[in-house]
């Protein structure tokens, strides 16, 4: 299984089927190691729910050294949208931001998946 820059994956479901998920399923056989032991240094570093004004970007950094093999954000609200969910410039962060229409904030959680590359 392969991490791309700028792809992430998110299911949401209820009463144990999915709804609105996109994704893709991944082949993997009973010999292989999982992604964390063939990855030198992978980690996930998150950055929980916080409310922001709308259109704050809020950041997530890897730890020194390492840098971002992709990630992913969520907006948190009754009317909220996720604006963006891309890596910092330098490739070593993960960016969100979103907005409500309803209100001046909006909740914000952000994650990126980190390695030494």
């Amino acid at each position: 299984m392969a991490l791309t820059p700028g792809a992430a994956w998110a299911a949401h479901g209820s009463g144990g089927q999915e709804s609105g998920s996109y994704g893709a399923e991944v082949s993997v056989s009973q010999g292989d190691p999982r992604v964390g032991e063939r990855v030198p240094g992978y980690e996930m570093v998150s950055l929980p729910n916080e409310n922001v004004p709308n259109f704050q970007r809020r950041t997530v950094y890897c730890p020194h050294g390492k840098k971002a093999l992709g990630g992913g954000a969520e907006a948190h609200g009754a009317t909220a949208i996720l604006l963006g969910s891309f890596p910092t410039d330098d490739g070593t962060g993960w960016i969100g931001l979103g907005r409500q229409t309803a209100t001046d904030n909006v909740g914000i959680s952000v994650f990126v998946i980190c390695a030494n590359v």
